[in-house]
């Protein structure tokens, strides 16, 4: 359905990226089939720069599958268009209330339809109309259930995941992500991701193209209704998987998504125009308004959205569109490992993590504490533990106890000593049950942790060349995007710090900003300030909608656990008159100062504060001028509850109370003959903790200060120099 010619379709598509993208988060309607055109537009429309590199991509993989059609598209229709197979690993992520909803066999049943209609072998392609069989295209991409995990270890292909969600949406791509109640990808450069769910409104599926800069959220996700034998009725035979896996490979919808206007393409020439998606299942030659004679449409193309009875085919433009698309950008796929089974060696003791120190400790002294596991076949009894730091001499631990094959335990090490700093700090492992290791790869991990002494008060405005800040870090669980500084965007000076949520699509994620140990004591009141900019990219109007989150957090305990002090998103974050859907860079009159008490801590021990971004993909958020303002109160003022400084006085006299009063009613200052001089009405609304007279204009003499609750008068003796 190539419906104009190759160079007339690269200068429409700036044009038809426009029509596009010009609806943001356009909701998938009701039994709408697909939403993988909905979530491209999702992924890019956040980031001007992406879309154009899209764009500039989609052309030159146009032109360069254009050539590879003209060569191929002449040998015999029925034949794998260049002759290879390939073989790619695929994982299904069952992701469930009760994951076991999904049988394996039902995934073998899938895996077995998916192969054969990629491979033209399709038992009931035999009903395919003798005029669409030259068309019929039979691809050498094969599918093999994945074999071993990501970390090395046995499995049958099958990652099954118990969830609290009940449902999934294509717009939050949410089952794609621990953080938000699915499951994290299995690197996308070897294997073919599959999440199973249940997908809300209806949605049948949706993919990701190979070239859409969402390298965390690869692969297909599918309703696990549409499996053989599911329950969606006339979509339960498999095809959806077949159907999403096509867009996996760079195919589009056969109908090129134009709304009927017949301008639109999927970029292949040998399907017929075609106006819109079909619906129900259709029989003997079906036309429409793009294709009024001839053959008419191929509802019977995997790409469309007939009933599974009717999708028999991909075409041989299609299959060479794939293939090119799989050696482009997924090559890699070809010659992953992953089908292949682990062989497990004899003795094999993996270092498997460092779970202490993580990132920071709070004192000098710490015992690290790792988890071991045994990836050989025989019981473990023995080991040696070696622990380097900063490039020094090794300390020896000895382990002794026993962990069967494919199990994990927990060590704990002899304690260490660091000085302030930043450290590195290498652990490895060796001499299994007194024997060589088979297989010295998984024995030695390395990390870093940084100790310095608390402080009591924190000035920071990221203007020094070190970033993050001395005694500062920052906790990356995705290793995404996260806190970087900004030259040439600040409140004052040069620079801030930025967390660019506008690219982030990884929904849910959190990253954390840490300050430096703090010690709270001998001080009276404390206060976290500091100047924020935030934008986003969608209406603070709109409901039901994943915001940019910011916390302040708190711990007693070194970051082991936090409590939420300040948080603010949508409408109580943004400091912008309205969204930005560009990437946000805020004016001088963009920035808020906000405060948060941190009195309640006061001599609660050593405390460690954090801000916490969790992306909503919105739109950036800065942060300068991070202070701890901290305040001693006057002894005397402590014991009185009312002080009058300085006196004696000459300029001005201040009128200070603690805590703040209740019930203050005014303020009053008189000479020695009783004439009232000046005085504050406080009104209803409570009162400040200080005012301040002026009595530079009165003559030297004593004068009285008189306060006025509404139970109580007190009054002080002032003297004037």
């Amino acid at each position: 359905m190539k419906r104009i010619i190759a160079a007339i379709s690269f200068l429409l598509l700036p044009l038809y990226f426009s029509v596009l993208f010009a609806q943001k988060n356009k909701p998938v309607p009701p039994r709408e089939q697909c939403a993988t055109m909905a979530h491209l537009e999702d992924i890019l429309k956040h980031d001007p720069a992406l879309k154009a590199r899209f764009n500039q991509q989609l052309q030159m993989f146009n032109k360069t599958v254009a050539l590879k059609s003209a060569k191929q598209l002449g040998v015999d229709s029925i034949a794998t268009v260049n002759g290879n197979t390939y073989t790619i690993p695929i994982v299904f992520h069952i992701v469930a209330t009760n994951p076991d909803i999904v049988t394996d066999a039902q995934i073998l049943a899938q895996l077995d339809v998916l192969n054969k209609d990629f491979s033209g072998t399709n038992t009931d392609a035999a009903s395919l109309p003798a005029y669409f069989k030259p068309l019929f295209g039979k691809s050498g991409i094969q599918f093999c259930l994945a074999q071993r995990t990501p970390d090395g270890e046995n499995t049958n292909g099958i990652d099954r995941f118990r969830t609290t969600k009940k449902s999934f949406s294509n717009d939050k791509d949410s089952v794609k992500h621990a953080a938000l109640g699915g499951v994290d990808i299995w690197d996308g450069t070897k294997y073919f991701n599959v999440w199973i769910c249940t997908l809300s409104n209806g949605l049948l599926g949706y993919g990701t193209f190979p070239n859409d800069g969402a390298p965390l959220g690869q692969g297909v996700v599918i309703d696990y209704r549409t499996l053989p034998g599911g329950s969606f009725k006339n979509y339960n035979e498999g095809k959806t998987l077949t159907h999403e896996s096509g867009h996996y490979f760079n195919l589009y919808h056969i109908w090129g998504d134009d709304g009927g206007a017949c301008t639109g393409t999927d970029y292949v020439d040998d399907t017929p125009n075609q106006g819109n998606s079909t619906s129900n299942c259709p029989s003997g030659l079906k036309t429409d308004n793009c294709t009024t004679d001839g053959n008419g449409i191929l509802y019977q193309d995997y790409m469309d959205y007939s009933f599974d009875p009717c999708l028999l085919l991909f075409t041989n433009g299609q299959v060479v569109r794939m293939e090119s698309a799989l050696l482009t950008y997924r090559s890699s796929l070809t010659v992953s490992n992953a089908c292949t089974p682990i062989v497990l060696k004899a003795l094999d003791a993996q270092l498997k993590t460092i779970d202490a120190p993580v990132k920071r400790i709070c004192t000098n002294s710490f015992s690290p504490i790792v988890t071991i596991r045994n990836k050989g076949s025989q019981t473990l009894t023995s080991l040696m533990i070696n622990t380097v730091i900063d490039n020094g001499a090794p300390v020896n631990y000895t382990w002794t106890g026993s962990i069967v094959s494919l199990t994990n335990t927990s060590v704990t090490l002899a304690a260490l000593t660091i000085t302030p700093g930043i450290h590195t700090i290498q652990i490895f492992v060796s001499a299994p049950n007194a024997a060589n290791d088979e297989n010295n790869k998984n024995d030695t991990l390395t990390t870093t942790v940084q100790y310095y002494d608390a402080v009591e008060t924190i000035t920071e405005g990221f203007e020094g060349n070190i970033f993050p800040p001395q005694a500062w870090d920052i906790v990356n669980p995705d290793d995404g995007i996260t806190w970087q500084k900004a030259t040439g965007i600040a409140k004052t000076g040069n620079a801030s710090v930025v967390i660019n949520n506008v690219n982030n699509f990884n929904i849910g994620e959190q990253d954390y900003l840490r300050l430096p140990e703090l010690n709270l004591v001998n001080i009276d009141s404390a206060y976290l300030n500091f100047q924020l900019a935030a934008s986003t990219f969608t209406p603070t109007s709109t409901a039901d909608n994943n915001w940019d989150t910011l916390e302040v957090l708190i711990s007693k305990d070194c970051g082991a656990t936090y409590t939420s002090i300040y948080k603010k998103w949508g409408a109580t974050l943004v400091t912008t008159a309205s969204e930005n859907t560009d990437p946000f860079i805020p004016k001088a009159s963009e920035w808020r100062k906000d405060s948060v008490n941190l009195t309640g801590f006061i001599n609660a021990g050593k405390v460690m504060l954090a801000f916490k971004n969790t992306t909503g993909n919105e739109n950036n958020v800065y942060l300068d001028d991070i202070n701890i303002r901290t305040q001693i109160i006057n002894p005397n003022l402590k014991a009185a509850g009312f002080l009058v400084t300085p006196n004696p006085a000459r300029n001005n006299i201040k009128v200070q109370f603690y805590p703040n009063p209740v019930n203050l009613k005014s303020i009053q200052l008189y000479n020695l003959v009783g004439q009232k001089l000046a005085e504050t009405d406080i009104g209803s609304g409570g009162g400040n903790v200080a005012y301040d007279f002026d009595v530079r204009r009165y003559p030297a003499g004593i004068y009285f200060v008189r306060v006025v609750f509404a139970n109580k008068i007190l009054i002080k003796k002032v003297i004037k120099q």
